[in-house]
């Protein structure tokens, strides 16, 4: 039995560019297209023409190779023919291959928000898609309030979708734009259209994220017949967010509830990338990923209690709903102070460090996390600090340099317009090779001073550190009062794309900080040597 063809629509571009805190440049925009594109996605969503400089600019040319481009924007004014509407004149001259237009498909909006009749508004829908059409755009609607306006007045609400199919819309689009129906209610509704006589081969669904349920109610219309899904990367967008593209897609692809009966037209090896396709996006956002986000998160495929990584080590299907490797992830067995044997030799064998159970130097490795994590330490999300904790264990981590000593002052001074300005210097001192160096360096704080005084001058090492970057930066107290425990993780990267986390703990600050960004450090010398001696392998 021939599957049925589910289209992926992602309007990152356009509705994730209404999230708070982001606002996306024109080579922003290139980027992510180019991102979404070689992904395989089918639609790419760039903006709104006319609207500001930027999508104006975006869209004087073809941003995709393969995916179909679209342009989205409001229907035709009421009361304006199609041929004088400024708005829609942008749209069809816009290098697009496709227009989303937004319709009011709810009567109460209809009345408050445009001020027009219902007639008035379904002739907007009307010539609106026959402009798009007779330029040779693809051409959709997106029925905005969609399952709310169905709720007051089912009637219109189908109208409004029935005139945009009947004009020539390929694509008739259902919005949960408040975010706020609910799975059942989402299938119900849905089956309810196509019951009216509007194919589900020509229906998509747009959810928000207000009830934390737009995946799900995304997958409840396509259970209910429909063919194109809309969502975002890591499900950004307004208030709660969109619908998750990057948990979707897996979903689709590897549940046997919707693999046996749909297909996305994305790879097997293109799904394998979705990891790396979420991590990259956050990247360019800035920000760190979620570790717990379904599928990609570093978390997705971690398990930290001893019973469950045991039994994922005689078979991981045991406590694994689908394969790490199908989405670019990889199992990761966490080690803490909940974690038994099976637990260290899993995740020591997976950085090529083999030690038999028997082994005592296991038992005191095991022994040596257990009381520093009593301290404070937690290796479970500091995997570059638990691995040179083990291999100094073994005596395997070379002597790159030696800290002999550090210093940082925050001084509060008054610059040449007698204006207050807050200054942090860091002075540190090593010894490479038996040649002591010190370097000063002033930084956006004590830790930012500290980190380039510490790379300042490392002698031979020098070059290898410069394209070593800090990605993230979180403090926790761990008790109370003037004297409280501090544990600082620091997440780190290179130019290769490769992340690790370190750990530091102290009564001071400042004095973990530095732990944590030492470790960072020997542990970039470390992976170097490592991947150079692969190098020279191959």
């Amino acid at each position: 039995m021939s599957k049925q063809r589910i289209y992926l629509f992602d309007t990152t571009l356009r509705d994730g560019q209404q999230t708070p805190g982001i606002d996306f440049s024109v080579e922003d925009k290139i980027a992510i297209a180019r991102l979404l594109d070689d992904f395989g996605i089918d639609y790419v969503e760039g903006g709104y023409p006319g609207a500001n400089p930027t999508d104006d600019a975006f869209f004087d040319r073809k941003r995709t190779k393969d995916a179909r481009f679209v342009a989205f924007g409001m229907t035709k004014r009421a009361g304006v023919s199609a041929s004088n509407d400024p708005g829609l004149a942008a749209l069809i001259r816009s290098s697009s291959d496709a227009i989303c237009f937004v319709a009011k498909s709810w009567d109460y909006h209809v009345k408050v928000a445009l001020g027009c009749t219902n007639e008035e508004n379904l002739e907007s829908v009307r010539a609106s898609v026959e402009a798009a059409v007779k330029a040779g755009k693809e051409a959709m609607v997106d029925c905005e309030h969609f399952f709310d306006g169905f709720k007051a007045n089912p009637e219109y609400a189908i109208a409004c979708a029935r005139t945009a199919l009947e004009a020539g819309a390929r694509w008739v689009v259902l919005c949960d734009t408040n975010g706020g129906t609910l799975p059942s209610e989402i299938k119900t509704i849905v089956g309810q259209v196509i019951a009216s006589g509007i194919p589900g081969e020509n229906l998509g669904i747009h959810a928000h994220d207000d009830t934390g349920q737009a995946v799900a109610n995304s997958l409840a219309a396509i259970e209910a017949g429909v063919c194109q899904v809309q969502g975002t990367l890591n499900g950004i967008g307004e208030r709660c967010g969109n619908a998750n593209l990057i948990s979707i897609i897996p979903t689709l692809a590897l549940k046997p509830a919707f693999a046996d009966r749909f297909e996305t037209g994305i790879s097997s090896g293109q799904l394998a990338g979705i990891s790396r396709l979420s991590r990259a996006f956050d990247e360019l956002l800035n920000r760190a990923p979620e570790a717990q986000a379904p599928y990609v998160g570093t978390s997705a495929f971690a398990t930290k209690a001893g019973i469950h990584a045991s039994a994922i080590a005689k078979e991981p299907k045991t406590y694994e709903h689908v394969p790490p490797e199908t989405v670019g992830n990889r199992r990761k067995v966490m080690v803490s102070d909940q974690g038994g044997k099976a637990n260290f030799i899993a995740e020591l064998k997976r950085r090529g460090i083999d030690v038999p159970r028997e082994d005592t130097l296991l038992d005191s490795l095991i022994s040596v996390v257990k009381e520093r994590e009593a301290t404070g330490y937690a290796y479970e999300g500091a995997d570059a600090s638990f691995e040179l904790l083990a291999r100094r264990m073994l005596h395997t981590v070379p002597d790159f340099f030696d800290v002999i000593s550090f210093r940082c002052i925050v001084e509060r001074r008054f610059d040449a317009n007698g204006n207050i300005k807050t200054v942090s210097e860091a002075i540190v001192k090593v010894s490479v090779d038996g040649d002591e160096r010190m370097s000063v360096a002033e930084g956006h704080g004590p830790v930012n001073a500290l980190d380039l005084a510490l790379r300042k001058d490392l002698g031979r090492y020098q070059n290898e550190l410069n394209d070593l970057e800090l990605a993230d930066y979180k403090v926790r107290i761990l008790n109370g009062g003037t004297e409280a425990i501090t544990r600082v993780l620091i997440e780190s990267r290179d130019s290769t794309g490769a992340r690790w986390w370190t750990v530091g703990v102290s009564d001071n600050i400042i004095d973990a900080s530095f732990q944590a960004l030492m470790d960072s450090v020997i542990y970039k010398l470390m992976k170097n040597r490592e991947l150079a001696g692969l190098v020279a392998a191959e």
